[in-house]
Order: structure tokens, then C-alpha cells, then sequence
């Protein structure tokens, strides 16, 4: 395979998977699980991730990034739309710079275990919604903090914050992931095999 039928396939698997993940995150985000919505869109991002590496798992996870920014502002997202009223430019660096930052880590780390049998697929989904869901926290420790501190009523706002804006979404998304992506990669190359 020349230089040339690489990066074109590169590109090209690239906006498919970016069409996947504007198609996941407008069409499936109102997929519930009782009061929760996990970010399925993280999915195509770890792939891509893992196939193109991290330089095409932060752009992935920017268009994520993009499309909840727009969901934000449309009003889409109410709780997201307080923290655009109070820092719309916080707000928008947050959804981005979490949502590249999952798509970068996860090929990073990908790249950095390589070849260690299902270690390197299975830590790759892991990290991208640890990152996720980590940014998110540090924006609302700090810069958000009032949007949520007085809910906690007599609890420890840490354990609040985790109960009420992580817990149960975020294990949703990990457990996702830790699930799908090794089954879908697993798919990939077979089918990469018998094309071959």
C-alpha cells in the first residue's frame, strides 16, 4: 500500500467516524438509561483513536467537543446552558478541551502499550471517559462550583458532585466502552484479515 492509499484511507475513516459521532451525539443523545445519558459518541472517538492515533483521537473528540457546544448554546443541554449563562467561555473550552483530550489520551496510551494483548484496547477505552468526565469535574470544582454547592445540603460537596453529575452516568460510559470497543476493534481486524 503506497504513502498516498494510506493517508487517503486515513482521511477518509477519519470523517466517517466524525460522521458517526455527529450522528451519535445529535440522534442518541436522548437515549436514557433512567435519568442518565452516556456519551456514546466516545466510542467512534476511541476507535478512531486507536486506528489513526492520538493526533485523529483529539480531532474526533474536538468535533464531539463541537457538537456539544452547539447543544449547549441551542439549549439543548439545561444544566450545560447554566454554566454558558454564568462563563459561556469556560463553558466552551470545557466541552472541547474534554472531548480532544479524551480522543488524545486514549491514542496515546494505546500507542504506548501497543501489542500488549487486550491491555492496550481495553486501557485506551477507559482513559477516554476518565478524561471526559475528569475535565468536567475540575471545571465544576472550580469555576462552577456555586452552580451545585448548595444542593449538597449538609453532604460533602465532593461526594455530591460525584453522586449527582458522575456516578452512575459515568460508570455507564466505562462500562460501554470497556465492553464495545474491544468487541468492535475485534471486528475491524477480522474484517481488515479477510479484505486482506
Amino acid at each position: 500500500m503506497t504513502s498516498k492509499t494510506s493517508k487517503v484511507q486515513r482521511l477518509v475513516g477519519t470523517a466517517v467516524l466524525a460522521a458517526i459521532i455527529i450522528v451519535l451525539q445529535v440522534f442518541a443523545s436522548g437515549i436514557r438509561i433512567g435519568p442518565f445519558t452516556p456519551t456514546l459518541s466516545l466510542i467512534p472517538i476511541i476507535i478512531g483513536a486507536i486506528i489513526y492515533g492520538p493526533a485523529a483521537g483529539a480531532l474526533l473528540g474536538g468535533v464531539f467537543g463541537f457538537i456539544v457546544v452547539i447543544a449547549v448554546i441551542s439549549g439543548s443541554e439545561p444544566f450545560s446552558l447554566l454554566m454558558f449563562n454564568q462563563n459561556p467561555v469556560v463553558t466552551v473550552l470545557t466541552c472541547l478541551i474534554k472531548g480532544a483530550a479524551a480522543g488524545f489520551f486514549s491514542g496515546l496510551i494505546y500507542k504506548a502499550l501497543k501489542k500488549k494483548k487486550y491491555l492496550d484496547v481495553i486501557s485506551a477505552a477507559v482513559i477516554a471517559p476518565v478524561t471526559n468526565t475528569g475535565i468536567f469535574c475540575i471545571a465544576m470544582l472550580t469555576v462552577f462550583k456555586n452552580l451545585w454547592i448548595d444542593g449538597a445540603e449538609g453532604q460533602s460537596p465532593i461526594v455530591f458532585l460525584l453522586a449527582t453529575f458522575v456516578g452512575v452516568n459515568f460508570l455507564f460510559e466505562l462500562l460501554f466502552d470497556i465492553v464495545l470497543i474491544p468487541v468492535i476493534m475485534r471486528i475491524i481486524s477480522a474484517i481488515g484479515k479477510n479484505a486482506a
